[in-house]
C-alpha cells in the first residue's frame, strides 16, 4: 500500500508537472528541439516521458522501484514511456546494463520493450549534448540515482514565493443592484437583453445576476494574420496564424460555464474589493453593458462609485490585440485602485500538451512579458508578448502562484496580496499577469492600454518593435480609429433599403462582417475552431465579397488553385502555413474554382488574372477504396495558368459523372 501510494504521488507529477521534479529552468531555456529530435531514439514522444538516470550499479533498488512504478501505472490504465540512461562511466558499463535488463525482465512483458508505453534503455555516452537536453526538456519527471531514494526525490518542491496579504484599510461599502443601474438606449429588433442600435453598427446587450444571454453571444475580431473570439461576458480566446496550430490562449468551447484564459480586474486598495471590468470571470454587483461593433467589443460598468469602460480591439497592420481601458471616478473621493490583465498561455492547439515546454521572461528593454514555445514544429520561432503601459507594475509569469491552490478565476489568490512576485521563467504553469496600482481623484479619469500580440513571424517586425509602436494610447487610439474606417468604408460599398428592418441591418454590414472576420481570416468562431482553409468553404465566402473587396476572391482562386494537384482533384481542406491537410474524393471541390473564377472575372473584368501562372501539388493518388487522406503534399514541378486549372477541374467533374453511367465528353470535344 505504501508503494502504490508512492506511485500516485510520482504519477500525479506525469499528469501535472511539477518545476520540483523536472530538469533546471537553465536546461529548459537552451532547449531548441522539438518532437521530432526524439525519433532517432525509436521513442515518439506522443506519451509522458519519465526519465531515470543511473550512474551507480549499487543503487540499482531506484531502478526496480521506478521500474515497478511502470508496470503499476500500466496496470491503472496510465500510458508512459520510461527512459533509463546508462550513465556508468566506471568501465561496468554492460554489468549494469544487464542488471538493468533483469530488472526489467522480471516484472514486465519483454514484448512491452521498446514500444509505446513501455521502456527504453539507453547508453548516455549515444546521446549528443543537443539530444539530451530535449530528453531533460521533455521529462514529465526526472529521477537520478544521485538524488536519494525515490520518497526523498519526491519531496523535491519549489516553494512558491509568499507575498504579503493585503490588509484592508478601511471595510468594503455594500453595493446597491440598482447604483450602477445604465442609461436606457434606443434599440431596434430588441428582445429584452439586447438589441441593435437605430444605424445597426452595434448589437448592445444588457446584463445582470440572473438576467444572461441562453448562450454566449460573441464577436469574431480579426485581421488576415491575427484574431479572437470575445464573447458578451467578456471571455476570449486569441490565436496567430492559425486559430488551431496557433492559440495564444486556451479554446474551451463551453457555452454552459463560458471559461476564458484571459481577464481583467479592478481593485479598491483599500478595502481589498475586486471585480471585473467585464461579467466574467468576477461578476461584480451592478449590470453591465456589452456593445459589439465591426472590428471592436466594449464592456461598460460601474462599481462602487467607479465607472469602466474596456474596448477590446484587433490592429488592422498588426498580430496585436489591444485591451484599452478607460477608469472614471465618480464616487465623491479620493480612490488608490489597481487593474490587472491576465493571459494563460497556449502556443499550441492544447494547453495541456504545450504547457510544460513553455518558457517565459520579462524583456529587458520593453519590459514586456515574453513566452516562447521551440517545441512547436510549425512555429518555433513565434514569441508571444502581453505588455502594458504603466509603470510602476510588477507581474508574474506563475499562473499556480495568480491562481492559488484549487483557486479559480472568479477569486484569484494574487488579488489577495499586495502585488504580484515578479516570477518569470522555465517549468512554471505558464501565464502572464501584470498590475498597475493607481490613484484617482473625483471625477479624474485614467486610461491603461493592455496589449497581447505576436511576435517572430515571417515577414514580421522585431518583437521588440512591434511593442513599441503599439505602446501609448495616442497609438492606441489611432490603432481603434485604423479600424472603424476600415470596416465603415468595407461595408458600406453595398447598402440597401428595403421594407423590413431586420433584412437592412444583417445585409448592410453583419452578414458581410461575418463573412470577412469570421469565415475569411479567422476561420474559427465559439464552437469551432478549425483555423484551416477549407477548398469550398473558403471560395464560397470569397465570391460574397466580389463587390467589397474583390482582391481577397481574386487572391483566394489563386491561393486554391495552388492546392489542386495535376490529376484534377484538390485538398478539401488545408492547415497554413504548412499546407497540411486532407486529399478526398468530394468531387464538388474543385468545381467551384471554375465558378469562382467565372464570378470574378463577370464582375470585374478583370481577364489577366486568368493567364497568373499557379503550381501544383504533388503527392501520392487516392485509391478508388480511399476516402480520403491527411498528408503534406509537396510541391509539383508542373506550372499552368489559372484557366489551365479551371479546365483540369471541369474535366476531372465530367469524368466523375461519367463513371456514373453518362457519357463522358471526349478530349476533342472540349476547345479551348
Amino acid at each position: 500500500a505504501a508503494d502504490a501510494q508512492l506511485y500516485a504521488r510520482l504519477a500525479g507529477a506525469i499528469l501535472y508537472s511539477q518545476a520540483g521534479l523536472r530538469a533546471d529552468a537553465e536546461v529548459l531555456m537552451r532547449n531548441r528541439r522539438g518532437q521530432s529530435g526524439l525519433w532517432a531514439y525509436a521513442i515518439s514522444g506522443d506519451l509522458p516521458i519519465v526519465l531515470l538516470r543511473i550512474a551507480d550499479a549499487a543503487n540499482i533498488e531506484l531502478v526496480r522501484q521506478v521500474v515497478q512504478a511502470h508496470a503499476y501505472w500500466r496496470l491503472k490504465g496510465l500510458a508512459v514511456d520510461l527512459v533509463i540512461w546508462n550513465e556508468d562511466h566506471a568501465g561496468y558499463r554492460q554489468a549494469l546494463q544487464d542488471r538493468i535488463l533483469g530488472l526489467i525482465a522480471v516484472g514486465l512483458d519483454t514484448e512491452a520493450m521498446e514500444r509505446p508505453g513501455g521502456i527504453f534503455v539507453r547508453s548516455l555516452e549515444q546521446i549528443d549534448d543537443e539530444d539530451r537536453t530535449l530528453f531533460l526538456t521533455v521529462a514529465r519527471a526526472t529521477l537520478s540515482d544521485s538524488g536519494g531514494t525515490l520518497a526523498e526525490q519526491l519531496e523535491r518542491l519549489v516553494p512558491a514565493p509568499r507575498v504579503p496579504l493585503l490588509v484592508p484599510a478601511r471595510e468594503p461599502e455594500e453595493e446597491s443592484a440598482e447604483a450602477g443601474e445604465p442609461h436606457k438606449r434606443d434599440l431596434i429588433l430588441a428582445n429584452g437583453i439586447g438589441g441593435f442600435t437605430p444605424d445597426g453598427h452595434e448589437y448592445v446587450i444588457t446584463t445582470r445576476a440572473g438576467h444572461l444571454t441562453p448562450a454566449p453571444w460573441v464577436n469574431v475580431l480579426a485581421n488576415p494574420q491575427f484574431g479572437c473570439v470575445v464573447s458578451e461576458a467578456g471571455s476570449a480566446y486569441t490565436w496567430g496564424e492559425n486559430a488551431h496550430e496557433l492559440r495564444l490562449t486556451p479554446w474551451h468551447n463551453d457555452p454552459v460555464s463560458d471559461p476564458s484564459g484571459e481577464a481583467f480586474y479592478l481593485r479598491d486598495e483599500e478595502s481589498g474589493r475586486y471585480w471585473s471590468p467585464s461579467p466574467l470571470p468576477c461578476r461584480g454587483a451592478t449590470p453591465y453593458v456589452s456593445r459589439h461593433g465591426f472590428g471592436y467589443s466594449v464592456f461598460e460598468h460601474t462599481e462602487g462609485g467607479i465607472y469602466s469602460e474596456l474596448w477590446v480591439y484587433v490592429a488592422v497592420d498588426a498580430p496585436v490585440k489591444l485591451s484599452r481601458l478607460v477608469v472614471r471616478n465618480e464616487s465623491g473621493r479620493p480612490r488608490r485602485l489597481s487593474a490587472t490583465g491576465y493571459v494563460e498561455w497556449v502556443l499550441g492547439d492544447l494547453r495541456s500538451k504545450t504547457a510544460m515546454h513553455l518558457s517565459t521572461q520579462v524583456d529587458p528593454y520593453t519590459g514586456a512579458l515574453y513566452a516562447r514555445n521551440p517545441y512547436n514544429s510549425e512555429f518555433p520561432d513565434r514569441v508571444a508578448f502581453f505588455d502594458v503601459d504603466d509603470e510602476p507594475r510588477t507581474y508574474t509569469c506563475d499562473r499556480g502562484e495568480f491562481i492559488g491552490r484549487n483557486g479559480h478565476l472568479g477569486r484569484p489568490e494574487a488579488l489577495s496580496r499586495t502585488h504580484l512576485s515578479g516570477r518569470a521563467g522555465a517549468g512554471l504553469d505558464p501565464c502572464a499577469a501584470l498590475q498597475v496600482p493607481f490613484d484617482l481623484g473625483e471625477g479624474q479619469e485614467r486610461e491603461i492600454v493592455f496589449r497581447l500580440g505576436l511576435g517572430g513571424t515571417p515577414g514580421g517586425e522585431d518583437t521588440a518593435a512591434l511593442v513599441q509602436r503599439l505602446r501609448g494610447s495616442d497609438a492606441a487610439r489611432r490603432a481603434l480609429e485604423a479600424v472603424w474606417d476600415y470596416w465603415n468604408h468595407t461595408l458600406g460599398a453595398v447598402q440597401i433599403h428595403t421594407p423590413d428592418e431586420s433584412l437592412n441591418v444583417l445585409t448592410n454590414g453583419w452578414l458581410l462582417y461575418q463573412t470577412l472576420a469570421c469565415r475569411m481570416w479567422g476561420r474559427s468562431g465559439y464552437y469551432q475552431s478549425g483555423g484551416a482553409f477549407g477548398f469550398r468553404d473558403q471560395l464560397q465566402d470569397a465570391m460574397a465579397l466580389v463587390h467589397a473587396e474583390p482582391r481577397l476572391l481574386r487572391a483566394q482562386l489563386l491561393l486554391c488553385a495552388g492546392r489542386q494537384f495535376p490529376e484534377g482533384d484538390v485538398q478539401h481542406w488545408w492547415h497554413p502555413p504548412s499546407g497540411r491537410g486532407v486529399r478526398s474524393q468530394c468531387s464538388d471541390d474543385y468545381l467551384w474554382l471554375a465558378l469562382g473564377t467565372c464570378r470574378y472575372v463577370r464582375c470585374t473584368g478583370d481577364t489577366g488574372v486568368l493567364e497568373e501562372p499557379v503550381a501544383y501539388l504533388a503527392g501520392r493518388p487516392l485509391d478508388p477504396a480511399d476516402e480520403s487522406y491527411y498528408d503534406l503534399p509537396g510541391r509539383s514541378e508542373d506550372t499552368e495558368s489559372l484557366y489551365r486549372h479551371c479546365v483540369r477541374a471541369i474535366r476531372r467533374g465530367l469524368a466523375r459523372v461519367g463513371a456514373r453511367g453518362l457519357p463522358l465528353m471526349g478530349s476533342g470535344d472540349w476547345n479551348d
